[in-house]
């Protein structure tokens, strides 16, 4: 058995190995509310990873979902530190089962769909891969406000998924055979999937970048919007989150769109700036 400190404490190295971004942005939060965010994240690494890295994704994603179902009637595996923090913040907060239930069916799309033909279709599959993880953490990171700010938490998700999206068009493509550009915006600016796969970034490939990154941004300004209704302890997290992803956009265009041969990422210095000027 594992008990809940260890459990939490393993969600926090689980977070802080693999989003150094979300672990810098939310660690500003009160221990009880910062733990909670570890814990959910923990459970969406967990998802992702069966998608991207099991043999078996398939299977093991339906099996994921089953000991999901079991979580909420009671039945925890108290081996598994993920569930046993998991049980903890449902305690500890009044969460909402939907978004959880929504993102593992994002994670299904990604298995069952490798090609987006439209715009629409991509902020659909942003909305349940990453606008529901900011709909699981609303309960913790303003529960008086959850209602309030569920369009604020659905944009930011929506921006953030894009700006991966955006840094990710090489590795999405060459390790997952994923392409996430839709093929209409492609085609309007007469990019081709031959061209993508050939890793070429001309003046075509640039537009489509552009026109995506456009939706982004608007997306983020549609979250800063709302920023003011968060609660003081929340406010500037969720703010330096957004501005540590936002800033992977303008990276990205300093290193020329490189993002066949470069993954973009946002330094320790960088961060200690960004939050210098947003605070």
């Amino acid at each position: 058995m594992v008990d809940v400190q260890t459990a939490l404490k393993v969600c926090e190295e689980t977070i802080q190995t693999h989003s150094k971004t979300f672990y810098r942005a939310f660690s500003m939060l009160p221990k009880k509310k910062r733990q909670a965010v570890w814990a959910v994240y923990s459970f969406c690494r967990r998802a992702d990873d069966i998608v991207d890295e099991s043999p078996s994704p398939k299977e093991d994603l339906a099996s994921f979902r089953e000991t999901f179902d079991r979580f909420l009637q009671g039945e925890v595996d108290r081996n598994d530190p993920i569930w046993v923090a998991l049980e903890h913040t449902f305690q500890e907060f009044r969460m909402d089962e939907a978004p959880f239930r929504d993102l593992l069916q994002g994670q299904e799309m990604d298995l069952e769909q490798q090609r987006y033909e439209t715009l629409d279709e991509l902020l659909i599959y942003s909305y349940h891969v990453a606008s529901t993880v900011g709909l699981m953490l609303l309960p913790i990171i303003a529960p008086r406000k959850k209602e309030q700010l569920k369009e604020a938490a659905i944009s930011l998700g929506i921006a953030m998924q894009l700006t991966n999206i955006l840094r990710d068009i090489g590795e999405d493509q060459a390790e997952r055979d994923r392409i996430y550009l839709p093929k209409q915006v492609m085609d309007q600016f007469g990019y081709t999937e031959q061209e993508l796969q050939e890793g070429i970034v001309n003046q075509a490939f640039q537009h489509v970048w552009e026109y995506i990154a456009f939706e982004a941004e608007a997306y983020y300004e549609e979250f800063f919007d709302h920023l003011h209704e968060f609660p003081l302890y929340s406010r500037i997290p969720v703010k330096a989150a957004a501005h540590f992803y936002k800033a992977i956009l303008d990276k990205t265009r300093e290193n020329e769109y490189r993002v066949f041969t470069e993954r973009v990422f946002i330094s320790k210095q960088e961060k200690a700036l960004i939050l210098e000027d947003i605070t």
